[in-house]
């Protein structure tokens, strides 16, 4: 009877195995700390905070150049629609959108009765003519905030 002796494989610990060993598993935890996150989260929001206050300027501006190509349209639609005979300058004042959708001359009629801030524009007779003074309470106090001249006063000048 033949007795086989067993293989006994000697282990060394991991701690004493060398890194070109095939076995050898270096771990790392990489893992973010809640301070770090908190920083980076506020990066993010003052970024993007600086981001729409220079938005801002540029939607308002961009608001007061819709009102007023709004209102010089408005105003020649009406004009136009007076012209033609179909209606007087008060009934047309009265109930602009009507005469508006009659004409369909406009894709949006309901769009052009608003300013760039969306607040229904006021629609005036001027007095002793056939013609509408379409004015804007939010524009007014952009330009007034703004410190430019308002474009009717200027414009009244320039006819006289």
């Amino acid at each position: 009877m033949v007795v086989r002796e067993k293989k006994v494989k000697k282990t060394i610990p991991s701690t004493h195995r060398c890194k070109r060993d095939r076995n050898f598993v270096e771990r790392r935890n990489f893992s973010l700390s809640i301070l770090e996150i908190m920083i980076v989260i506020l990066l993010i929001s003052i970024i993007g905070g600086s981001i729409g206050y220079n938005l801002k300027g540029s939607l308002d501006k961009g608001r007061a150049f819709k009102t007023v190509q709004a209102k010089e349209q408005l105003r020649e639609l009406l004009l136009l629609y007076v012209a033609e005979g179909k209606a007087t300058v008060q009934m047309v004042a009265k109930e602009p959108l009507k005469y508006l959708k009659e004409m369909s001359l406009a894709k949006k009629p309901e769009d052009l009765l608003v300013d760039g801030w969306n607040v229904p524009f006021e629609i005036k007779i001027v007095k002793g003519e056939a013609d509408f003074r379409i004015t804007s309470k939010k524009y007014d106090k952009y330009m007034k905030d703004h410190g430019e001249k308002q474009e009717d006063k200027e414009s009244e000048a320039e006819e006289e």
